[in-house]
């Protein structure tokens, strides 16, 4: 099944993100796509939002919706399906990544910071579409899944 078009807006939070990966608009979409596409549960037109936000942010969305007062790396929303109106494209919702902490795992796990941010941002994406790792089943068909969207972008296996 091929993926329907999809519109990805990625927003600038924090201009730092540009000065570490001139790069990172680009990856984000792509990512995004590519994690559309090989989720295979994509089927109708339908936008979604990527922040590229800094820790602070993510600490204060990560304390509110998730009552842990600490930075994470990345954060998904999805939306509620039903809040879409008829012949609209489906908003799947947001996904806000912190680059601090983004950067230092990249460089902690020596990664390069353009494919954990890919990493991160399939990851995020799946979330969207109702993956999740709750279980050790979950998280195993998750974790495969991912990697077999990363190797189509030429990003290592991350686990």
């Amino acid at each position: 099944m091929k993926a329907a078009t999809a519109v990805v807006d990625v927003e600038i939070r924090d201009a730092r993100w540009l000065a570490d990966l001139r790069t990172a608009r680009a990856l984000c979409r792509r990512a995004a796509l590519a994690a559309l596409a090989g989720a295979q549960r994509h089927r109708r037109p339908a936008t979604l939002v990527i922040a590229l936000a800094d820790d602070a942010t993510v600490r204060v969305l990560n304390r509110d919706f998730r009552d842990k007062d600490k930075p994470t790396n990345v954060l998904s929303f999805p939306a509620d399906a039903r809040a879409t109106l008829p012949g609209e494209p489906r908003f799947l919702g947001d996904i806000v990544l912190a680059r601090q902490t983004v950067t230092r795992e990249a460089r902690q796990q020596e990664k390069r910071l353009a494919h954990h941010l890919t990493h991160l941002v399939v990851h995020g994406v799946l979330h969207l579409l109702d993956y999740d790792h709750e279980t050790a089943a979950d998280a195993q068909r998750m974790e495969s899944l991912e990697v077999r969207i990363l190797a189509q972008l030429g990003v290592p296996n991350p686990y």
